[in-house]
């Protein structure tokens, strides 16, 4: 990994208040690799040899239900953790981690995962943090499936994708990587026809543009509206 600068992660939560000493140390012992879009990295269940954290690109973590349903629980942003199994106390994977684009990981083997946590305080410190933003969330999205509406749910979910990936396009913010309108019914416990019909009439009323996998929020408050959030 020698390739790689300590420059590179310095300025990421797990790693910022480390020495680029401490960050050399953590590198030498990393793998890199890239990932195409829809490749799996990890799948749900299986053995937690590894934990990640994601240079570049984004991530589905998607979970699938006793009926068989696969259900996106959340996305991941570069400059996170993700397989941190360990963090959990699990030995396998609670979910599936597949690239929503093409993507760059770095890797290491999870029985480093206590050796980093009691070697550098504020790694373990800043993943826990992670965690629990993660948990949070998915206890948000626990929430509306419950409580929400379809519209609401369909809405608050582009949201979200705009929040942690969105950059201004022409006449609007664009999601930052392919979307499909399946995948927005797996984040939102919905039909496809259902988000098809929304996504349609939302689009016939100039709040978004939809192509190839690509989707442009033009009106954000509308849909913050829409959404049922305050703004």
């Amino acid at each position: 990994m020698a390739q790689l600068d300590e420059s590179l992660l310095s300025g990421l939560p797990p790693f910022s208040q480390l020495t680029r000493v401490q960050i050399r140390e953590i590198l030498d012992q990393a793998a890199s690799k890239r990932y195409e879009r829809d490749t799996v990295i990890f799948r749900e269940g299986f053995e937690a040899d590894r934990f990640y954290l994601l240079l570049d690109g984004y991530l589905r973590v998607v979970r699938t239900t006793p009926e068989g349903e696969q259900i996106i629980a959340l996305h991941i942003s570069p400059g996170q953790l993700f397989g941190i199994a360990p963090a959990l106390q699990r030995e396998t994977y609670p979910a599936s981690a597949i690239a929503a684009s093409e993507s760059l990981a770095l890797s290491w083997p999870v029985r480093l995962w206590e050796t980093f946590t009691q070697n550098y305080p504020s790694f373990s410190t800043e993943s826990y943090k992670t965690l629990g933003a993660r948990l949070g969330e998915m206890q948000t999205r626990i929430t509306e499936l419950a409580t929400q509406a379809v519209e609401r749910r369909v809405a608050a979910a582009l949201l979200r994708l705009v929040s942690q990936s969105g950059r201004k396009v022409e006449g609007g913010v664009e999601i930052g990587f392919p979307i499909t309108r399946q995948n927005i019914s797996e984040m939102t416990g919905t039909t496809l026809h259902t988000v098809s019909r929304l996504l349609a009439a939302w689009e016939k009323s100039g709040i978004i543009k939809s192509a190839r996998k690509r989707i442009v929020v033009t009106d954000p408050p509308r849909l913050l509206e829409l959404s049922g959030a305050k703004s």
